[in-house]
Formats: C-alpha cells, structure tokens, sequence
C-alpha cells in the first residue's frame, strides 16, 4: 500500500522476544508516536483500559471465545518480556491512542466453524456411504464381491504407480523448511532459530535493527514468490494461505483508518513476516475483496492467566520461544542495564565510577548461574561459589573461540555441564525444567469479564486457600478435618465438569487409610476454556456438576454407569442427586433381567457403603439398594452362566469376583444376611451343577472354600469329578484355573487339596499329560516367583497321600534318586561355562568317578 515515510513507521518483531523489546522500546521513546497499531484482536480494546492494574501480572493472554460454542477458542498470550506488551503499557503510560488491527475473531471463528462443520458432515456422509456399499456387497453375493477386489487390486496397483511417479517428480523439489534457516545457514548458524536468538535476542541494543529486520524478511518473501511458481509458500497448505491474505488484507485497512483519522505519527507493530506485506502497493478495492462477505460470530475476550510451560515451543505453541526462563533473564538484565546507564547520564561521578564496573555481559551470566547454583542446591546437589566463577570463565571463553560478543545460553550450558556437573548432562534436564523453561503463573484483576461459574471456582479457591500454581505439586488430604474435606469435594465437583486441574494419585506414604486421599495438581490455561464450556450448566460448582451428571445419564443408561454415577456425587457431596439416582437405580434394577449389569452396579455401590462414614455420607438408602440388586442377580446367576465360550466366561469371572469382593464389603449384619446367604445358595448351584462353564464352576467353587462353605473333603470330591479322565482337557484346566484363582496358597497350605491335584498329575497317561500340559502351565504361570519356589520346594519332598511314588534310579549296586558320582562328570563343564569357581575337592571328585560309558560299551 501506499503509504507516507514520515506518517507510518514499522516495527517487525518476533512475538516474547526479550531484545525487540529491549528495541522497540528506545524506538517508541524517540518516535514519541501519537497511535501504536498492534498486531492483536480487535475484540480485546475492551481490556485495554487494565494494563494498568496491578493485578494484571504476565504471563497473561487475551482469551476470545465464541458464545455459543466456547470450545472455539483463541489464546494471544503476553510475557513480561514480549515487544507488544511493552509496546502496549508504552502506549497506556503515554496516553497514546491504541488498536488491535489483526482478522477480528468474529471472522476468524466463523471460518473456522464452519470449516470444522463442513468436514464432520463430510465425514459422516463418507460413512453412511461406506455402509451401503456394505449391504449392498452382502446382498450381491461372492461373485460380485470377488470381482471387487480384483478391481480394487487393479486399482491400488495404479495408485502404487502413480504415487511411485510423484515420489520420483517430489524428490527433485526441495524441502520446504523455515524460511529463516536460509538466511541461518549463510550466517553458519544450524537453524533459524538459533540464528534470530544469537543476532536479536541475546544481543538487543542495534538502533537499526527493525530496519536490518525488514531487509531480510522482503528479500525472504521476495525469494519465496519466486521459488516454482509459489508452490514453497503453500507448505502448509491451502487455507492458511488465504486466512494469511485476509489478516495481512484487514492490516493495512486498519492503517489507511488510522491514517484517514489524522494521526501523524503511527508505529505499527506486528510480526516481522508480514512487514513487507503491509507495506505493498495494494490499492483499498482488492483488500476490501479479500474481506467481502465474510461470515460473523459473537465472540467474548477476557484476560486469562497464562504459564510459561504454555509460552514454550515445546507446548505445541507456534509462535513460542524455547526458552522463556532465560528471556525473562535476559530482559530483567535489560532493564537493569537501563536504569544503570540512566543513573550514569545524570550523575558524572557514576560515570567515572562506571569504569571500574564489571561488564554487563560476565553479570548477566554470573546471575544466571547463581540461580542455577539456589536451584541445585535446594536439590541437595553440590555446587560451590569457585563452581559459578570457573562456570563464568569457561561460558565467556567459549564465546570469544565462537566469536560471539556475549555468551548465550548454549555456551553457559556447555558450563554447567563442565564445571558444575562433572560432564553429566541429567541436572542440565532440572535446570531446563525449572529455569530455561520455568513454572510462572500469571494473574489477572478480579473484576476481569467473567461467567459466573469462574467467580464461584475463584471465591472457593481463596476460601479453602488453594492457589493454583503452574508447577505440579501432590495435595494430600485428611478427609476427618472439615477444610480437607471440602477441598475434596470441591475438586470431585471440578472432575466431573471435566476440569481436571487436580487428578487423582496413588501416595504410598500419604494413602495407608481410608481417610486420606491425595491429588496431583497442576493449572492449565486451557482450564479457562474448560470453565466457560462448563458455565452452561449452571451458576455455581455445585448447580453446575449435578446438571451435567444428570444431563449425562439418559432411559437408555446401563446399571453400573448409574451405579458409578452415584459414587461420583457421593464423592462430590452432591445429596440431592445421590437420593434421585439411587431411586432410578432401584426402578431400573426391578425391571432389568440382566444379570452381568447387576453384577457390575455393586462395586461402586458397596465401596460407597463402606467408606461413606468417612466423607460423613447417608448410607442407609444405599443399603437397601445393594442387597435388592444382590438377590436379583443371585436368582439369575445359574442360568446367566450356561452355554458360554471361553472368552464370556472370562468377561463374568472377573463380574463374578468383583461382585463378591463388593458383598464383602456391605457385610452380614442385619438384613444383609439374606442377601449373603442366597448369593452363597447361587454360588454353591454354580460350582455343583454340569451347566455352567468349567472356569466359572472352579471360581464358584474356589469362593465356596474361602467362605468356608465347603470342606475339604468336599472339595477334594470335586477335583475328582471335574478332572477325571472322561473330561475334556479344555474343561479340565479351565475349572483349574478357576479354582486356583491365580493363588497358590491352596496348594500350599491345603494337603488334600495338594494330594488330589498330584494323585490327578499321576494318573494321566503319556498322550493326555501332554495335552494338559501347556494348559496348565497358563495357570501355573500366573502365581508369583516366590509361590513357584515354595510349590517347586514342596514337590520335592515325600509324596503325600494318593500321588505316585517316583520310580528309583539304578546306580551301580545302589538304588537312590540320583548317582552323585554320575552327576559329579557335569562339574567341569558347568564350572567353564557359568564361571561358578567350585571348590578344587569338587574337581577332583569329578576327575576320581567311573568313566560310565566305557563301562556300558564292556557290558
């Protein structure tokens, strides 16, 4: 566009880029400009007017959301050390009029709404197509079908070559990477970032440096215009090459406004890249093309906090920085090299005195590693004072053999790894996660545009004093002191709104009772995304989690997900929905003949009995419920076993015991005991009868035992009948593995049970030993190391009652178990091979025994 030198000046930055900042600065203090246009959303000049509060604290973003869709989001985050936020509280300090001239969102969320739309109803069309072609491949038979595949053969075959064509034509064209390795790799650099760092970073103080900046990025997209017709431009596709016109197009309308307001000197800052864009000669007709009849959508911005782990590249971020720790270190050096010079300017004695002061440079690296030096020591690692001086020796050495003026963050690291860390790199990964990187956690004012439901969540947060943090910590809770309690709730609450800013956590040291819980927690950003989709739901934590329990559970809703729902609002102290979803779980339960439902509904019911005098919870209704739900599924039980295959009858093995482990939990007392004891009559039908499968007989009689509903005696009888030889070897190790329950005690502790699977062993013949073998082995090799030994130690002893003896083996004139002088021909060769180091008596044993095949061979 065409523009007036003296009226418009350009200020392309890189965004949290600590020396543009440094930059911008000086130039906006000697341009004194009377608009500052910012590349930012229009819909945030509403926040303008807050730069000024105190507890606007970066890093912070400007969060703009649809209405009606709050998960369409965009973030435009701010760091202390980012050239558009000083630019800003410049211009807010100065009383200078400012504007956000970037696509306003209510057209960028509209396109991109409606982009996602047009491709979910793509993709469910694609199929429903699918589908049909399905039924109708059914419907025309094999033949049909056959020819389908030969002509889909043929048809990969064609796509094989002709992607093979375009693999050979794509191989002659170079790789698109970033533009700014180019101007990198001429430099002798590695990458464009490295090179953007070392140049305008880490350096800062060049009077020409937007100027240097705006050269390099014409001649760059200079370059790319020309470079096969644009194709390198299109790297990233299509659509962001047109959302990319549309912004660059409403940028230079935003300043043809400002200049048509009459402002005389305007700063426009904005990513280095589209510079050059805006200053083309592009009349107002073909951007206000560009811009004709783009859709709308209402959109809300608020401040958000912000975290430094967010503001890194590594977060997915992409226009972050690698390193915001070290650039908030650099800026702070800035600052105080700043307030120095301006000391220095007033008072003529400091500037004589300025002589004698260490460099600038050799601070900003020993103040660095003094914080690595606080953070490694909280660590109980070692690093002394001669540590940080020899480190800053080294870095600045470093620097000087790479002809660098100041060392940068890969030369101090290269110290620390040195000096500091004795050439082990593993506390560099510490000093990259709490520094380099950083866990900083923005504010914002409390009278920032709100929902209602993110002032309940804040009053609750000052109230149970729980101050998010940005780094991740364990909160251990004692739920029998009233505070505790209530933040467990207030984070169950959270959970079931889907913001999860505490997860739950297994604490060893902290989790040995039932009143402890312990939660990892940690704030995300997103989570003010989160709160605003959960708003819907209503005014407050507590209106909100139960409209959306109860919103979640439909007629069509299974037994154990209401179950588990009802532990989740127990958990969340939500009463009122536990009294409603216990009575649709009772009404469901008397209708339902399913019994694998019901056998799934007591876990989560019974775990709330038992514990919920903990959490200070009614748990009488609840009793009454879970025996109900125990005779129903006891009355079905036989029949729902019957007629299964093997994976079934493992899906309702494990049913089955969880069912049990729950009826342990609600216990015998009063009523319960009518429940229990028709579970034990269903059980007892299960394990005595031919009808249900052979797992699930040997489970139900396993838990038979436990119980101590059946003697041994008793039991033994059914190892006779259920792995005789006129069973299956299928059905005889699957009722084994049931029985044995991945548990070896039974055989250890139990001799009849032990003599009746060793007299079983015993008597299978060659052919049916090795069949059952590989069987059994799956069952055996689910006990523990320790229970294989004992079980091995036991075997090795005198058999007991009803086992074959083993037969003796003949040596010589003896009869034993074993020849020792035979074995004793073994022990070189072992010796050699393990490197045992047996004792020289050994040795000459080994050499001293009979030579027994010379001795065969005479006989």
């Amino acid at each position: 566009m065409a523009t007036s030198a003296d009226s418009i000046h350009f200020f392309g930055i890189r965004h949290h880029g600590p020396g543009c900042a440094r930059s911008l600065l000086q130039a906006l203090e000697a341009l004194q400009p009377d608009c500052l246009l910012v590349e930012g959303p229009p819909e945030g000049e509403a926040l303008l007017p807050m730069l000024q509060s105190a507890e606007l604290r970066p890093p912070v973003a400007m969060l703009v959301y649809m209405q009606d869709a709050p998960s369409q989001a965009a973030f435009y985050p701010f760091a202390e050390f980012s050239p558009e936020w000083q630019a800003l509280q410049w211009a807010s300090r100065h009383g200078v009029n400012t504007r956000f001239i970037d696509l306003p969102q209510t057209h960028a969320m509209a396109i991109e709404f409606a982009r996602r739309e047009a491709l979910k109803k793509a993709m469910e069309e694609a199929e429903e197509g699918d589908a049909e072609v399905e039924a109708n491949a059914e419907k025309e038979g094999d033949a049909l079908l056959v020819d389908t595949f030969e002509a889909a053969a043929q048809e990969a075959d064609a796509q094989v070559e002709s992607a093979e064509v375009a693999v050979q034509e794509l191989s002659a064209v170079p790789q698109h990477r970033d533009p700014l390795d180019w101007l990198a790799h001429a430099a002798g650099f590695e990458d464009g970032e490295s090179w953007w760092n070392r140049l305008v970073e880490e350096r800062g103080d060049s009077e020409a440096l937007f100027e240097s900046i705006n050269e390099a990025m014409t001649a760059v997209r200079g370059e790319l215009a020309r470079d096969g017709e644009g194709i390198a431009e299109h790297w990233r596709g299509e659509a962001y090459v047109q959302r990319e016109a549309m912004r660059e197009a409403h940028m230079r309308q935003c300043i043809r406004e400002a200049i048509k307001a009459g402002f005389q000197r305007i700063a426009v800052v904005c990513g280095a890249w589209h510079v050059p864009a805006l200053k083309e000669n592009v009349t107002a007709k073909a951007d206000n093309a560009v811009l004709k009849g783009l859709p709308k959508a209402k959109v809300q911005a608020t401040w958000a906090p912000w975290t430094y782990r967010n503001l890194a590249s590594s977060s997915g971020y992409g226009a972050g920085v690698t390193s915001p720790g070290w650039y908030e270190h650099l800026w702070r050096c800035y600052q105080r090299d700043m307030e120095s010079k301006q000391e220095q300017t007033q008072d003529s004695q400091a500037l004589v005195a300025s002589k004698n002061i260490v460099s600038a440079a050799t601070v900003r690296t020993a103040g660095w590693l003094t914080r690595v030096a606080h953070l490694l020591r909280d660590k109980d690692l070692d690093c002394s004072s001669a540590h940080i001086i020899e480190a800053t020796r080294l870095a600045s050495s470093l620097a000087a053999l790479r002809g660098q003026p100041t060392p940068g963050l890969e030369e101090i690291n290269e110290a620390i790894v040195t000096v500091v860390c004795m050439g082990e790199t593993a506390p560099l990964r510490l000093i990259d996660d709490e520094l380099t990187v950083g866990h900083v956690l923005g504010s914002v004012p409390a009278d920032v545009p709100q929902v209602p439901l993110q002032r309940d969540i804040e009053q609750q947060q000052k109230s149970l004093r729980m101050k998010p943090e940005a780094a991740a910590k364990l909160l251990a809770l004692d739920l029998r002191k009233e505070n505790d309690l209530a933040r467990s709730h207030f984070l169950h609450r959270l959970r079931l709104l889907g913001i999860d800013w505490g997860t739950p956590a297994q604490d060893a040291q902290r989790n040995r009772g039932t009143f402890r819980e312990s939660w990892q927690m940690q704030w995300e950003p997103e989570l003010a995304v989160r709160i605003i989709e959960a708003s819907v739901h209503g005014a407050t934590v507590a209106q909100a989690a139960t409209a959306k329990l109860r919103a979640s559970l439909t007629p069509e809703t299974a037994l154990p997900e209401i179950a588990q729902a009802i532990d989740d609002a127990l958990l969340a102290n939500l009463p009122q929905l536990v009294e409603a979803l216990i009575e649709t779980l009772a009404e469901r339960a008397a209708t339902t003949g399913d019994v694998a439902q019901l056998l799934q509904a007591l876990p989560p019911l019974a775990n709330v009995y038992r514990y919920g005098s903990v959490r200070q919870t009614d748990t009488a209704l609840l009793a009454t419920v879970i025996d109900s739900l125990v005779l129903r599924a006891a009355i079905g039980l036989p029949v729902a076993c019957m007629a299964m295959d093997e994976d079934a009858a493992a899906a309702m093995k494990q049913k089955l015991l969880a069912a049990h482990d729950a009826l342990r939990l609600r216990g015998t007392e009063g009523e319960a005991q009518q429940a229990v004891d028709a579970w034990r009559a269903a059980l007892r039908s299960l394990a005595m009868g031919d009808a249900a499968a052979a797992l699930l007989r040997g489970t139900a009689c396993r838990l038979l035992l436990d119980e101590q509903m059946l003697e041994s005696d008793e039991v033994v009888r059914q190892f006779n009948r259920n792995l005789s030889l006129g069973a299956l070897p299928m059905d005889v190790a699957a009722w084994l593995d049931g029985f044995l329950n991945k548990q070896a005690l039974v055989l250890l502790h139990d001799e009849s049970i032990w003599g009746a699977v060793d007299a079983w062993l015993s008597s299978l013949g060659e052919v049916q030993f090795a069949q059952i073998l590989p069987l059994v082995r799956r069952s055996f090799a689910n006990f523990s190391n320790h229970e294989r030994q004992s079980l091995g130690e036991k075997a090795r002893r005198a058999p007991v009652a009803g086992a074959a003896a083993p037969s003796p083996v003949a040596s010589g004139d003896e009869a034993g178990p074993w020849d020792e002088q035979r074995a004793a021909l073994a022990l070189p060769v072992l010796n050699a091979l393990l490197g045992l180091n047996m004792p020289g008596m050994l040795m000459k044993q080994a050499l001293v025994a009979p030579d027994f095949e010379s001795a065969a061979v005479q006989l």
